[in-house]
């Protein structure tokens, strides 16, 4: 089995040994991590985003951040909106703005775009940066009212009074406090939640309407403003109702309420990246279980739920072509517990390999070569740790794998 493993073994991990492994230098190509928060995964991510700018024609990353907190990133790399540490602060969700390898990701962004300015190059040759998730925490999700009043300021701004479905002040009566929507227990005791409150119904159904009118008027908008104004607006939009529906579900008591927010959540993301593909050809950077095209599933309190993953729903949109995703499988994290795999293990095969370098390999000949008999699943002793299900690999277009994780 070692050898057949060792035929597999594509090459270090570079752009030109990934897309070696595609049909074709896809719009989005999703890298995936089976763990958040480790530098040195992060610091894989960046040297591969680097390869693909420069070998490739890539010039958008996007990752698993708050959406609309990323704008103030998007703006700092493309114009040098504000400083590097107010976005560092400010840009990212889920505490990324921490991180040693996002900021030198940023800051090597800025430093591209100013040189492509010093050079004349034209706008569409700058780096963009995105986040694709939705203004979600683990245990709260924000209130709408940000991306809500930013839309319908958007559309006051440029179309006639009479045509609005509102006005703003209607906006902020309904919307009320914002603590109200952040309640730090409506996460797990759904009467704690205002999403099914009368205000929140009335909410949904403007927020619609606003949307709607946002798409009636895309010949007048992107004229009378530029089109980035109305793809901003597009994603006001889509967070605004996807926050509505998502509060909406975290006050249903019903047995599948926590499988529907992990879909809702998915949903969200993959509408982001969707939008983002209009762009041009993206890095996308998540865990795992949001990338793959197989179904996800989480061991929760009151159970195992199931949902198709935002790589999932894109990948039958956009097809095998233009979605390509690349998981990424680990040997150890020793600082987490996480020790040598056990050798019958995906991990541990590859962790019995000779280099002790990452290295990409063709996931659908190493899963040809597994069958008899197949790895057995790795179990993690660390809850942050989910190790790669190796029947998903006839479903990826690559894997990367680091032998070892060292603290930072």
């Amino acid at each position: 089995m070692a050898t057949d493993i060792k035929d597999t073994v594509a090459h270090p991990v570079e752009a030109a040994a990934v897309m070696g492994l595609l049909q074709a230098r896809p719009r989005l190509l999703a890298l995936g991590e089976p763990t958040h928060g480790e530098d040195s995964l992060l610091k894989v991510r960046n040297d591969l985003f680097r390869q693909l700018v420069e070998q490739e024609g890539y010039r958008t990353i996007t990752i698993e951040s708050d959406c609309m907190k990323g704008l103030a990133v998007d703006a700092y790399v493309t114009s040098g909106a504000g400083t590097l540490d107010e976005v560092m602060e400010h840009g990212f969700s889920h505490g990324w703005g921490a991180s040693a390898a996002n900021r030198e990701l940023v800051r090597w962004m800025r430093d591209f775009n100013v040189r492509a300015d010093q050079d004349g190059r034209p706008a569409s040759e700058r780096l963009r940066f995105a986040g694709f998730d939705g203004p979600l925490e683990t245990a709260a999700a924000a209130s709408p009212r940000r991306s809500l009043t930013a839309l319908h300021a958007h559309l006051a701004a440029h179309v006639d009074a009479a045509l609005l479905p509102c006005t703003a002040e209607t906006l902020d009566r309904l919307l009320g406090d914002d603590d109200r929507w952040t309640h730090p227990d409506a996460m797990m005791d759904p009467s704690k939640s205002v999403g099914q409150s009368p205000e929140a119904h009335q909410l949904r159904l403007l927020a619609d309407d606003l949307g709607a009118l946002l798409d009636m008027q895309a010949p007048h908008l992107v004229t009378a403003a530029s089109w980035d104004d109305w793809d901003r607006a597009r994603l006001y939009g889509r967070t605004a109702t996807g926050l509505l529906r998502y509060h909406h579900a975290m006050a249903d008591a019903a047995p599948s309420r926590m499988a529907r927010l992990c879909a809702l959540r998915d949903l969200m993301m993959a509408r982001n990246l969707l939008a983002l593909a209009d762009r041009g050809p993206a890095l996308v950077h998540a865990h795992n279980s949001h990338l793959q095209r197989d179904k996800s599933s989480m061991q929760m309190w009151q159970g195992r739920v199931e949902w198709w993953s935002a790589g999932a729903l894109v990948s039958s949109r956009l097809g095998a072509a233009e979605y390509a995703f690349v998981p990424t499988a680990l040997g150890t994290i020793r600082h987490q517990g996480v020790d040598a795999p056990p050798p019958d293990t995906l991990e541990g095969l590859l962790y019995a390999l000779p280099d002790d370098e990452g290295c990409v390999l063709d996931a659908r000949r190493l899963a040809a070569a597994l069958t008899d008999p197949p790895p057995a699943p790795r179990v993690s002793p660390w809850f942050g740790y989910a190790p790669f299900d190796p029947a998903h690999l006839a479903a990826s277009d690559g894997l990367v794998f680091v032998r070892d994780v060292p603290q930072h």
